[in-house]
């Protein structure tokens, strides 16, 4: 099954393809290799998700707002990309937590969009990936990520 279908199929509604906020572009292809930016979580409505971990959201709603950031990365790439078929594997990523000091359980809050990549693209959406504690993130959102997609023409 495509992943435009797994799209609709999982009832998944992509937020709007976020502006850049600074001088970048939010996808840069590169021969077949597309790098994706940060990406923060965007809801459908276009405002952010926000807040620190271990503050202000829990474990359970940071790993929420890290799948909100994976639907947001999707949106970029299906603006830049035309389809979302053109993906043929995640390579990496690098996913940012904005938590107190004390906070251990980064992987678990990335999971949220790891496991959204995976539900969309199967296996092929399971790359490398690293998941770390920032003191901040841009406008106090809870998590930020960055991925590199293996694509077709």
């Amino acid at each position: 099954m495509s992943a435009d279908a797994r799209i609709a199929e999982l009832n998944l509604e992509l937020p709007p393809a976020p502006k850049p906020g600074g001088v970048y572009k939010p996808v840069v292809v590169v021969g077949n290799m597309a790098y994706v930016s940060g990406h923060g979580p965007l809801r459908p409505d276009g405002t952010m998700i926000t807040g620190k971990v271990g503050v202000d959201l829990d474990e359970e709603q940071a790993h929420q707002a890290a799948r909100q950031v994976g639907l947001t990365i999707l949106a970029s790439l299906k603006a830049n990309l035309g389809s979302l078929d053109r993906v043929v594997r995640t390579v990496k990523s690098l996913g940012m937590v904005n938590a107190v000091p004390d906070f251990q359980n980064h992987p678990q809050v990335i999971n949220g969009y790891s496991n959204l990549l995976k539900d969309v693209f199967g296996e092929d959406g399971v790359g490398a990936r690293s998941a770390v504690g920032m003191g901040s993130l841009p406008g106090n959102i809870p998590v930020e990520i960055e991925v590199i997609f293996e694509i077709r023409d």
